[in-house]
């Protein structure tokens, strides 16, 4: 099988942040997973390197758009590195074999009678730098940036769009996985109900001299999209390389939903007039939000990729965003979710499981991988359950559903620890009778750690490594090889390294408590009696959270303990016992009330409340979808 699996090229008008960090790190996450998978894969991101916005911000810098670019774009190249993103070809539409490359292009569907003069009046948003349609403003604004475009009357060259639009509707409907998730699909095929426009494919050089001259007319330089989009062929030597013909019948594009539009319609409608046939696959995701905002260069709110290693690691961070986004939809960025992350499902789940099995193998067993005895039922459980997990995860991470994927290695990750203490290995070294399975106990718990390392090796490679090195393997080969069970070599020496991951402290700061006031109804609105008013209902704070465990409470028929995430750990003792058995409930995602008063109910501390419907004589679990990040705000 083969990949080709690219990123967007990133504009260099600012520096790189989360959101060009979170494409880069899905399509060298899917990478990694393909090649673990057996595939012959190749992975490209590169900048964007020509336009209005280039110019400006050079000029801003008091440099050359020329100089501006080269700094910029090795700002990116070198972000890369320290979050373990290793693309197979870095690309830059300065580069001259991609200048030489969109004008040949240029030049072919010029020739074939694309591509015509015409004059036009628009709408042009500047941070687009394209012309908006009416229907696409909100109130007179860009959607995205927030202006109103400016009405731009000029003579340029336009690529006749239209004439495929038939075409397009065609391909899409009969190609039902061309744009994923498919609400995007569904929002194209809605968009090209109506008339398809021509797209302006050009601009004067009156006003804009830092671009790519059109081969058949020296007085203009070609609009960003006809050059831009041209980097996905240029990295693969497009036309005579054999690279081309080996992976573009492949290719993958990953994108934000702000560019959906060019990769979705513009982009194929080229190729299609180019005479190529359309990329396979175009993910699209959503966006990354600093409370209720999308993060983004022009609105000033971003996270830069080096801060976030530095505050945390590239393997923390890693995992966060790629557990935390349902991919295609929003989800939102804190310091506080990730440290949640960290100490939650790193340092108490994952860290711990490895740390104290390593411990005790060298304590009980030598420091060696033991030969396994004959398997109890508890045993094979847990080597079915990392069977199971396997399929799950390659689907999930096939389909680019990360967070089901990490949820299904997740999933193991309790059940091993649950598999610790249901054994207590340090109680069975006291009785001869359960002595002679402690060997079985700890070769299934290390057999299942090789399995969770295999598997989170694409997301979180460092850590991964560490834990091949603790085990004694190198899992080289291919994920279904690898993944079956048995391939610990008993007598292999275990060797306990640092802590895969410390537990961090909650960063101090953000909001500061408010002063407590004199008279706290002085100048506060009073609701009607049996009504509370938006401030009194806004102190109430519902998050998504995802049941973990769940366990009766000895002497009482309607508790359940459930233990959940939201992001952090805590424990909400629930009174559900008489309509959900405890089995059924991890895994569920509900909400619950987060800021409530802890309390202890039959000596059980408990720290929120989980909601539920009436329905006559039972009670229903509010819950969410799975797509929905656990510890998302319900507004």
């Amino acid at each position: 099988m083969t990949t080709y699996i690219t990123t967007p090229i990133f504009y260099v008008n600012a520096q790189p942040h989360l959101g060009h960090a979170y494409s880069t790190i899905v399509a060298d996450t899917y990478a990694r997973f393909k090649r673990l998978s057996g595939d012959n894969v190749r992975f490209q991101t590169g900048t964007d390197e020509h336009g209005d916005k280039i110019v400006q911000a050079a000029e801003g810098a008091g440099e050359s758009p020329q100089s501006y670019v080269d700094r910029i774009s090795a700002l990116f190249r070198d972000s890369w590195p320290p979050l373990e993103i290793e693309p197979d070809n870095f690309i830059r539409t300065t580069d001259h074999d991609h200048i030489k490359n969109v004008q040949a292009i240029l030049q072919k569907v010029h020739d074939q009678g694309d591509i015509y003069f015409s004059e036009y009046e628009g709408l042009y948003c500047q941070g687009c730098e394209r012309f908006l349609t009416e229907k696409e403003l909100i109130e007179g604004n860009c959607p995205d940036h927030l202006k109103p475009p400016a009405k731009i009357r000029e003579q340029n060259y336009f690529f006749k769009m239209g004439t495929y639009q038939e075409w397009l509707i065609d391909h899409i409907n009969s190609n039902p996985d061309f744009i994923t998730p498919a609400r995007y699909k569904n929002e194209m095929l809605s968009f090209l109900s109506e008339p398809l426009e021509d797209l302006c494919i050009s601009r004067p050089t009156s006003r804009l001299t830092w671009g790519i001259p059109l081969p058949f007319d020296d007085k203009f330089v070609t609009y960003v999209w006809f050059d831009a989009l041209i980097n996905y062929l240029t990295g693969l030597g497009y036309p005579d390389d054999e690279k081309f013909a080996t992976y573009w019948p492949v290719a993958e594009h990953v994108i934000a939903k702000d560019i959906l539009k060019p990769h979705a319609i513009f982009w194929p409608t080229m190729l299609k007039a180019m005479g190529l046939e359309p990329y396979k696959k175009l993910h699209v995701h959503g966006y990354w939000n600093m409370g209720e905002a999308k993060m983004s260069k022009s609105l000033g709110n971003v996270v830069g990729p080096k801060e976030m290693v530095e505050e945390f690691g590239a393997d923390v961070v890693r995992y966060f965003l790629l557990r935390d986004m349902s991919f295609g939809l929003d989800s939102s960025f804190s310091a506080e979710a990730v440290v949640g992350r960290q100490n939650s499902d790193l340092a108490n789940d994952l860290g711990n499981l490895f740390s104290r099995s390593l411990t005790m193998v060298g304590k009980f067993m030598d420091g060696r991988v033991p030969e396994p005895g004959e398997p109890r039922q508890i045993d094979t459980a847990l080597a079915g359950a990392c069977t199971a997990m396997v399929e799950t995860y390659s689907k999930e991470m096939t389909d680019f559903r990360f967070h089901l994927a990490l949820q299904a290695v997740w999933e193991v990750v309790g059940k091993a620890n649950k598999y610790i203490v249901e054994n207590a290995p340090w109680d069975m070294v006291k009785d001869e009778e359960q002595k002679r399975h402690l060997g079985t106990v700890f070769y299934y718990l290390l057999e299942s750690l090789r399995i969770i390392a295999l598997a989170v090796e694409p997301i979180m490679p460092s850590a991964a490594a560490k834990m091949r090195a603790g085990l004694g393997v190198d899992n080289r080969g291919d994920l279904a090889t690898l993944a079956a069970w048995g391939r610990l070599a008993p007598g292999t020496a275990i060797t306990k390294p640092e802590p895969l991951f410390p537990r961090m402290e909650k960063k101090k700061g953000g909001q500061q408590p408010a002063k407590k006031e004199k008279n706290p109804a002085k100048g506060k609105e009073k609701a009607p009696e049996g009504l509370i008013t938006f401030e009194e209902f806004g102190r109430v704070e519902l998050r998504v959270a995802e049941i973990i465990g769940a366990e009766k409470i000895k002497k009482s028929d309607r508790l359940l303990k459930l233990t959940v995430r939201a992001p952090e750990e805590r424990v909400i003792v629930a009174g559900i016992a008489e309509h959900y058995q405890p089995e059924d409930l991890p895994g569920r995602r509900v909400i619950i009330v987060a800021n409530l008063k802890p309390a202890k109910l039959m000596g059980v501390p408990s720290q929120g409340m989980v909601l539920a419907a009436k329905d006559g004589d039972r009670l229903v679990l509010a819950q969410v979808p799975a797509e929905v990040a656990v510890g998302s705000r319900v507004a």
